[in-house]
């Protein structure tokens, strides 16, 4: 049964609204009844809003590995886009035949644990709560070091600065590429806005931890002025871009001749601030 939100929690936070979450397990060896946590999905049963988030860094799949070394990776990585393309099939108000339906057709090694409530005044904000607590690998010595510059903290970052200059509402976010570049592509950007009748995206890029992702965001954004012309990008990396680093050159560069503006996060707030005023 679904756990029951207290009145007294209600009382606490009279502006939030009651929501409900489901964590999504993998336990590929149902003998040993073993699992571990690789999402978050958490909804608003009334209006069927909802925020879903899964792992994705290469740090989250090596802890899977490390606790199941036979683990299906490919299954996990497409899982998302999978979970995703079920919501949008959803007619409205058929959140709970659905989830029930999951319950129930959930391959063996994929499991949602039980529903429980939560009061959430914003969905992507509860959303990042409940994945710390529940998802991310438990804080620990060595584990800031693995977070810091993954493009996890590059937009839990990103979120704080959006919501703090009191835009979040009014830019989109995971933008799917797949209608710019090709059927089943899973990328998506992380933000996006409209200005001056421009379209606007904008990407976390880690130099340290994964350079070649230069080369995608390269590649995406020119498919993407394919079919938008008036289109801009910005990334936003995790260290500003050296030009005595050989790796940074090669990111710098490959983002330069692709039209590509390079942000480094502590210049970001500064960033958001400027546009504030032409976002339409």
């Amino acid at each position: 049964m679904p756990e029951v939100i207290s009145q007294e929690a209600v009382e606490q936070a009279p502006d939030a609204r009651a929501c409900a979450y489901r964590i999504l397990r993998y336990a590929p060896n149902l003998v040993r009844d073993e699992w571990v946590n690789i999402g978050v999905l958490v909804f608003d049963p009334a209006t069927g809003e909802r925020r879903l988030r899964l792992i994705e860094e290469a740090g989250e799949f090596a802890r899977v590995r490390r606790l199941h070394p036979a683990a299906d990776e490919a299954l996990l990585r497409a899982l998302r886009d999978d979970i995703e393309k079920q919501f949008d099939a959803a007619k409205n108000g058929g959140w709970r035949a659905l989830l029930a339906k999951w319950d129930e057709t959930l391959s063996n090694a994929l499991q949602l644990a039980p529903q429980k409530g939560v009061l959430a005044g914003d969905l992507d904000a509860e959303l990042e709560r409940l994945y710390a607590d529940h998802v991310a690998p438990p804080a620990g010595r060595g584990i800031a070091a693995e977070r810091a510059g993954s493009r996890g903290a590059i937009r839990g970052y990103c979120n704080q600065v959006w919501r703090q200059a009191r835009l979040w509402e009014r830019i989109t976010k995971l933008i799917r590429v797949d209608e710019f570049t090709f059927p089943g592509d899973p990328m998506k950007l992380d933000y996006g806005y409209r200005r001056n009748g421009a379209r606007g995206f904008v990407q976390a890029l880690s130099v340290t931890r994964a350079p070649g992702d230069a080369k995608l965001l390269a590649y995406t954004a020119e498919r993407v002025r394919g079919k938008i012309p008036a289109s801009e990008f910005t990334a936003v990396t995790d260290t500003a871009l050296a030009a005595e680093n050989e790796r940074h050159r090669f990111v710098r560069e490959t983002l330069r001749d692709a039209g590509i503006e390079t942000v480094p996060q502590e210049g970001f707030a500064v960033w958001v601030a400027k546009l504030k005023p032409m976002l339409q």
